[in-house]
């Protein structure tokens, strides 16, 4: 599935922006002067900025007097705001770690709360003209870990063009849900090597993937381009079935490196900040989970 309209939210919606003059002046959840509008401050994953965007867009529709202010920075961004009392909600592509939920309940006294919203498969990207077709996380993990053996893709047994057999790493920088959760799952909690190609956001990884021959990067597959990029079959082992990256496998847990997507709020949410996220996990929401590429909840978890 293809993320057909990847765009930057602090420029794309005014009502939907961390920089509007309202936020700044009435901080987190607040009203400005004058204003009657409630504003509902989202914060965090880059893999959810374009999603939590179409639902800033569609709930403008259902509660006109809302406004939902969204802006990225990476999962761990939006969970250090949420620890400061600086964001209602965090978007995030990884758990939070139990420090942040200690920190959360030190800072404010109550416990964060955590909604799945829906499902991601991590794509592995590489460029369109690449002959690979599948890769295991075990090369997966030594392409990427500190003291990895696979530097070139002959090392794959891929035979490149000429010029282009080194393995461009393309990664994420710390603060990303991303980059954690190949970390933990794939690297098994060993360092990256350095020597990466960092990026601030998933867009521009499929972004640099695609114009690079020799680059491999990772992402969530609602940012994948067809005729760009090619989103590889992975397998746990080498020699094991490859599994392709899909709504169906990974609802049906067969993709080994799929994973939820989650919001958090300090507390159990009140007022409007809870009708938002319920509605989020209504149809409605998931619709738009399924429209940006990602996989919705199971129909039995969604509200009514």
């Amino acid at each position: 599935m293809t993320k057909k309209h990847i765009l930057n939210w602090s420029t794309r919606v005014g009502a939907v922006t961390c920089l509007s003059a309202s936020f700044l002046l009435t901080g987190c959840g607040g009203k400005s002067a004058g204003d009657k509008k409630a504003a509902i401050q989202v914060k965090g994953s880059d893999t959810m900025v374009n999603l939590a965007g179409d639902w800033a867009m569609e709930y403008k529709k259902v509660k006109p007097a809302v406004e939902i202010e969204v802006s990225g920075g990476g999962s761990g961004v939006g969970i250090a705001a949420l620890i400061k009392g600086t964001t209602d909600i965090a978007d995030a592509s990884r758990n939070m770690k139990p420090a942040e939920i200690e920190q959360a309940k030190k800072a404010s006294g109550k416990d964060p709360k955590e909604f799945i919203i829906g499902y991601d498969a991590l794509g592995i990207y590489v460029h369109k003209d690449n002959p690979i077709n599948e890769i295991s996380t075990e090369q997966i993990a030594e392409i990427y870990k500190e003291g990895g053996s696979i530097t070139k893709w002959s090392d794959l047994g891929i035979k490149m063009p000429a010029g282009s057999d080194e393995i461009i790493r393309v990664s994420r920088q710390s603060s990303s849900g991303t980059y954690e959760f190949l970390r933990e799952h794939v690297l098994k909690n060993k360092d990256f090597k350095l020597g990466s190609r960092d990026m601030n956001g998933s867009k521009e990884v499929v972004e640099l993937v695609a114009g690079t021959i020799g680059a491999i990067g990772y992402s969530g597959m609602g940012y994948n381009e067809p005729g760009k990029v090619k989103m590889l079959k992975v397998s746990t082992k080498s020699g094991d079935p490859a599994i392709e990256p899909s709504v169906a496998n990974t609802l049906n847990k067969s993709y080994p490196i799929a994973r939820s997507l989650q919001v958090y709020t300090l507390g159990e949410p009140t007022g409007e900040v809870a009708e938002y996220i319920n509605w989020t996990m209504t149809d409605a929401g998931q619709k738009i989970v399924e429209q940006s590429g990602y996989v919705p909840l199971a129909p039995e978890l969604r509200k009514k």
